[in-house]
């Protein structure tokens, strides 16, 4: 497994990985297009992937401006060994380096965010 900064030639994968989920599932795959995904990777905040034999396998995306975790994924054959844990610490210790102080949570579009940390 290496994790990473993800690059902008990363999006095409991170999008397979976030339409392959089986928990908050888009209900339209073209409502979060690769030009979001460059927006929240490099121009509001950072994303990074976890790679195993050049496949991304799982990622995640700060969002500075909003104050929020914008994406958290794994690709459902790779849950449950530690990716996801390993790709919230890498972000959340960026996050609160930049000297943010709180951050939130949404899970679906128009609901309530909850405190994350």
């Amino acid at each position: 497994m290496t994790f990473r900064e993800a690059k902008i030639e990363d999006i095409k994968q991170i999008q397979v990985v976030r339409n392959s989920v089986k928990e908050n599932m888009l209900s339209n795959p073209d409502l979060v297009t690769d030009e979001d995904c460059e927006e929240f990777l490099f121009e509001r905040g950072k994303g990074w992937v976890c790679e195993i034999e050049d496949q991304i396998v799982g990622f995640a995306i700060a969002d500075l401006k909003e104050n929020n975790i914008w994406a958290l994924f794994v690709h459902p054959e790779f849950e449950g060994i530690g990716i996801g844990s390993k790709l919230q610490n890498i972000m959340l210790d960026w996050y609160f380096e930049n000297g943010k102080e709180n951050v939130w949570l949404g899970t679906a579009p128009n609901t309530r965010a909850e405190k994350f940390y």
